[in-house]
């Protein structure tokens, strides 16, 4: 019996070694963030062989081994990915729907998979709502690259019983744009668009908005410490969680495009005061977020 019970585990023993997956994340460069993320990612997953190299240190994608599982961890990443057809199959990380229509247009390279860094549009939307029951005209400023989001900003806001008041704004230096929104909407809405949304338009946007008493939403956790009032997001902990289920499959059968199942909220108490609203309770809004989600 033991004789027989050794011969079954001999037996077992290279099929539990064909489990394991070579992970590979792809940055730009050596940064203590992307270490980071990898010692995570390897804690998660200790059954599988991962390893950090920078675009510099990589062949050609068509020269790496078929099986290998790639994660794309920056821009210079997903460039060197994007340099040829040929090689294994990618996860692109930290990419916003804004950045991929400006690099990618239309078309999904069908080597490729991305995972949205930006929040859900109608997520957004549902947050406004959640924190200011009472606006209903959404407004919303658009360049070149964030207009193809319109139509489907529209389409969840008219789910929601909201009007999208929609802006185009060609010329940061020109702030008729902006006041003419303010003029006609109940709270602004920002679109993850870095054209628009930057360290230059920043003072503009918010010492305007709040000049009029009107609250920002979004267009994400960063431009919530600079002052807009709240924004949904997901931190380290969710995209590790959502790669880790992604792993589990075979990269054939990866979504072409998704965003991270799990998030949370992150609210500016002291613009919540300025505007005369209650505290914000970062913990309430997520879990009333995740109730309404759509199946």
């Amino acid at each position: 019996m033991l004789r027989l019970l050794r011969l079954v585990l001999l037996c077992l023993w290279p099929w539990g070694s064909l489990a394991a997956s070579e992970i590979l994340l792809v940055g730009g460069e050596d940064q203590p963030g992307i270490r980071s993320f990898a010692t995570a990612l390897e804690q998660r997953r200790p059954q599988d062989q991962v390893r950090f190299q920078t675009v510099a240190q990589l062949p050609s994608p068509g020269r790496l081994k078929p099986d290998v599982r790639v994660i794309l961890l920056d821009a210079q990443a997903l460039e060197w990915r994007l340099a040829e057809t040929a090689g294994p199959q990618a996860l692109a990380l930290r990419v916003s729907r804004v950045q991929a229509e400006q690099r990618l247009g239309k078309s999904r390279p069908g080597f490729l998979s991305l995972l949205w860094s930006d929040p859900p549009l109608e997520r957004q939307l549902r947050l406004a709502r959640y924190l200011l029951p009472e606006a209903r005209r959404i407004g919303v400023l658009y360049g070149e690259h964030s207009r193809f989001l319109l139509d489907e900003l529209r389409q969840a806001a008219q789910s929601l019983g909201l009007e999208v008041i929609a802006q185009d704004w060609p010329d940061l230096r020109d702030s008729r744009p902006l006041q003419h929104l303010l003029n006609n909407s109940d709270v602004l809405l920002g679109l993850d668009d870095p054209e628009l949304y930057n360290s230059k338009s920043a003072k503009n946007l918010l010492l305007s908005s709040y000049g009029r008493q009107m609250a920002l939403i979004g267009p994400n956790a960063g431009f919530v410490r600079a002052g807009a009032l709240a924004s949904s997001y997901s931190d380290q902990d969710d995209w590790l969680t959502v790669l880790d289920q992604l792993l589990e499959q075979p990269p054939a059968r990866w979504p072409r495009s998704l965003y991270p199942m799990h998030f949370g909220v992150s609210g500016n108490q002291q613009v919540a005061r300025a505007l005369g609203l209650d505290t914000i309770d970062p913990h309430a809004a997520a879990l009333a977020l995740g109730e309404g989600a759509n199946p």
